[in-house]
């Protein structure tokens, strides 16, 4: 901002300065991207498919782009990373979903990608999610989508290919209002398009190598001992078994993200109930951690993991005419747990700006009101997806700031005027301020869950509003409300938490694999940007 100067007096200066710097530390840890790994292939594909909307077959293009490793070791791995789906619907399209009333529209994105060694085969599904985006008055409509995908691993030395097959878009539309529109949603399915190049395919990776480091030929085991799995002609192939009957046993195997990530050590804060909050007949409690961006700052604030503690509504099914599935819902309510208090614990970041002078911050996230989770799904009962919204009010409260190590004092009363507010989908229901983060969840019976579910965990996101600050500084000291406002409030800032796996902590016999001895939550979640 510039404007007419006057002469500063150096002392009113220099608070002046600090207290600038200190404001590009609110909610800001600088995230940096991350350098591309050695061996790496960066793959940037796209190809042509048609979808079918309402008013018939639409051509889209869809972008797949992701970072894959050149060579793996027999056993090892493939992770890819970096995975983006970037999806062009075509100007009547855009005009399909305005005519059901939408004005915005958020995608999760299912492709199905055909994993091939040598004649083995397997599949694996590679999910993402958008954010809200708003439909265009004209022209074609952009949605990209991120999200982990399976792992790969080959079960000998040889080519691996990833391949494109159909891909469904799954769009919740909301109207101009912040209202559901009818239908609220909306699931768009595409097929390949003949002329597709390379017949669709994304990547290869070698397996393994042989002596002189050229590629292996393919076998059926990476062990060198004769093995019944060995390629047909191979010592240890049984002459009278049907090579198609070993392909499963040859295929790559594919192997799901975990919902929620975990770390192998417990680096969270306490997270079990007590005599102020006793647990009752349907108690949770999960960890949750996650990052949330700062549009005025550019940048993004971790926010490490925090204890939340859930009492599990119980579901409620509504059966079809025809008992063909039902619709679930399902209410929940939730806490902040720290200390017996609704709060997260203290977290600082620390930011280095002009001159590269260190900024700290200390802040708290408190909950002033109820924190509800409410899931809205179907199910043929072999297949079930799920929305959840987490509605929330939560204030940011400034605790500290330090400048160059030198404290710049903020008083007791520094947060923000109302809640982190977001724009919910039904706001006549949930009025008020309050941070709404939405997750979406599928689960095969007998497979384990994808997505976000209120139990496995996984990714919530949404859009916050950072309201005005009040309270910053002291008596006779600096004001730094307006500062902090300027420099840090307002709307846009996107946020994705990870939720862990919950612990059922009110069963008779506790889950190992879910809680510890204690009753705390055994998976500790990852941020993820």
């Amino acid at each position: 901002m510039t404007g007419p100067r006057t002469a500063v007096p150096p002392t009113v200066r220099s608070r002046a300065r600090s207290a600038a710097i200190a404001a590009f530390v609110v909610l800001a840890a600088t995230v940096p991207a991350a350098a591309g790994a050695a061996g790496t292939q960066e793959v940037d594909t796209a190809l042509p498919y048609v979808c079918l909307f309402p008013s018939g077959e639409q051509s889209a293009t869809v972008r797949i782009s992701a970072d894959l490793p050149v060579r793996v070791a027999p056993g090892e791995p493939i992770e890819p990373a970096d995975v983006t789906t970037t999806v062009e619907l075509p100007e009547p399209a855009v005009a399909d979903l305005a005519a059901l009333g939408a004005a915005d529209v958020r995608a999760a994105t299912r492709l199905q990608v055909g994993v091939a060694q040598g004649e083995a085969g397997a599949e694996a599904t590679w999910r993402g999610g958008t954010d809200a985006t708003p439909l265009p008055a004209t022209g074609p409509l952009t949605l990209t989508a991120t999200g982990d995908v399976p792992s790969v691993t080959g079960q000998g030395a040889g080519e691996l290919t990833m391949t494109a097959g159909v891909f469904a878009l799954d769009l919740s539309l909301t109207t101009a209002d912040g209202g559901a529109a009818d239908p609220a949603s909306v699931t768009v399915d595409c097929a390949l398009a003949d002329d597709a190049p390379d017949g669709g395919r994304i990547a290869a990776v070698l397996v393994g190598t042989d002596e002189d480091g050229g590629t292996a030929t393919p076998s059926g085991s990476p062990s060198s001992e004769p093995s019944a799995s060995a390629a047909p002609g191979q010592p240890g192939e049984d002459p009278e078994e049907d090579p198609a009957d070993r392909q499963g046993e040859r295929a790559p195997k594919v192997a799901e993200p975990a919902p929620g990530g975990a770390t192998p050590e417990r680096s969270a804060p306490t997270c079990k109930y007590d005599e102020k909050y006793p647990a009752g007949p349907m108690s949770l409690n999960a960890y949750i951690t996650g990052y949330s961006n700062v549009n005025k700052l550019d940048g993004a604030a971790l926010v490490p993991p925090y204890c939340t503690l859930i009492t599990q509504g119980e579901p409620q099914f509504e059966f079809f005419p025809d008992f063909s599935g039902a619709t679930i819902t399902q209410h929940s309510t939730a806490d902040l747990y720290y200390e017996q208090r609704k709060q997260t614990p203290p977290f600082e970041a620390t930011f280095l700006t002009f001159d590269f002078t260190p900024t700290t911050a200390t802040m708290v996230l408190e909950q002033t009101g109820p924190m509800t989770i409410d899931s809205h799904g179907t199910t043929d009962f072999l297949f079930t997806s799920t929305d959840t919204y987490v509605r929330a009010p939560v204030v940011l409260r400034v605790t500290s700031l330090k400048v160059n190590g030198t404290p710049l004092d903020v008083g007791t009363k520094c947060r923000t005027r109302t809640s982190l507010d977001s724009r919910d989908p039904e706001p006549e229901k949930y009025p008020g301020d309050h941070l709404v983060l939405h997750g979406r969840g599928e689960q095969t019976t007998g497979q384990p869950a994808t997505g976000y579910l209120l139990l496995s965990g996984g990714p919530l996101t949404g859009e916050v509003t950072i309201p005005a600050f009040t309270g910053c500084g002291t008596a006779g000291g600096e004001n730094l409300d307006r500062l902090l406002t300027a420099s840090v409030s307002g709307p846009g800032n996107y946020v994705k938490q990870i939720q862990g796996q919950a612990c059922f902590v009110s069963a008779e016999v506790l889950n190992p694999d879910e809680c510890t001895e204690d009753a705390q939550p055994r998976k500790i979640p990852v941020a993820e940007r």
